[in-house]
């Protein structure tokens, strides 16, 4: 028996890169690319996808949604990375983490949306919390996250490192988007959180290329009042014990740390996620760490299809 094909549409591109090279030295699968000339050949793509066993869209939304639909060889099972379907019926959410069934529902899947790089962090720290009752779903939710500059894609990259940079030093300090508050993680996040009402999402770009610190601050007055900082950080350890990429600081170390690093788990697949509490002022925030290439893209790509192909 022949080891699975893998087709990666869009392999030129930020995650199609990162996801072709943590796959290209595997001899357990073999990985379909086409010459350059044929990349854009609609007829050429359409035989590519629907030969594989499994097909990594790496694509902006309206692409990956023309790709996904040209799928028409049942055996054939699609890994989204773009946002197109990931609050679309049908379509498997693919955050293993997310409770203790979702990895085998990605193992079993046909087609799984990849989460975004934001949604990675913030749903992981929500969802739990949420379902086990400690944060009402209709709570007042405001996120604030600062990735680097890969995050806006390939013409991000190019345009913050290419030759009319120069050394990167087109990439600004501080850039903060997204203020009509019309981010396209905002329904992802309140769906698969499990929120009853939208959040304030405020994301920013910073002038390092990769990596994801996010924050959600919490008002203690404004929870039931048997809610503390430990019983939030209990949670979140019971929810990812034994989880392989998803840490949990003790809220010992979180103590002793005054300063999160965005960049602290580049190269990695992991996710860091912390309670910093202030008991005297009634306040704690919550945090995740990762890189937005790995566990927030390419990363958490090849997990699920390291699920779907077991």
């Amino acid at each position: 028996m022949s080891a699975p094909l893998v087709f990666i549409d869009g392999d030129q591109g930020t995650t199609g890169l990162q996801i072709h090279d943590r796959l290209r030295h595997r001899t357990d699968l073999r990985l379909l690319t086409l010459p350059e000339g044929e990349r854009k050949e609609a007829a050429r793509r359409t035989e590519a996808i629907n030969s594989c066993d499994v097909a990594i869209l790496c694509l902006p939304d309206a692409p990956a949604r023309e790709a996904a639909a040209a799928v028409v060889n049942p055996a054939v099972r699609v890994i989204d990375a773009s946002s197109a379907h990931r609050t679309a019926p049908g379509w498997v959410y693919g955050f293993p983490e997310m409770d203790k069934e979702q990895a085998a529902r990605i193992a079993r899947a046909r087609r799984v949306s990849n989460p975004g790089c934001y949604p990675t962090g913030a749903v992981a720290l929500l969802r739990p919390l949420v379902q086990a009752g400690l944060l009402p779903a209709d709570h007042p939710i405001t996120i604030h996250a600062v990735s680097g500059y890969s995050g806006g894609g390939r013409a991000r990259v190019e345009e913050h490192e290419g030759a009319a940079a120069g050394s990167g030093s087109g990439a600004p300090a501080f850039k903060l988007y997204g203020l009509r508050l019309e981010h396209k993680h905002t329904p992802e996040i309140e769906r698969h959180a499990g929120l009853s009402q939208r959040p304030f999402f405020l994301p920013a770009y910073g002038s390092f290329r990769q990596g994801i610190a996010l924050t959600i601050p919490l008002l203690m007055r404004q929870l039931p009042a048997s809610i503390t900082g430990e019983r939030l950080h209990a949670c979140l350890e019971h929810h990812f014990a034994g989880a392989t990429h998803v840490e949990v600081t003790s809220l010992a170390e979180a103590g002793a740390i005054e300063h999160l690093d965005p960049q602290a788990l580049n190269g990695t697949n992991q996710l860091r996620l912390g309670v910093f509490t202030n008991e005297r002022h009634g306040q704690v925030v919550l945090t995740a760490v990762f890189d937005n290439l790995g566990k927030g893209a390419s990363g958490g790509a090849v997990q699920n299809l390291e699920l779907m192909l077991a």
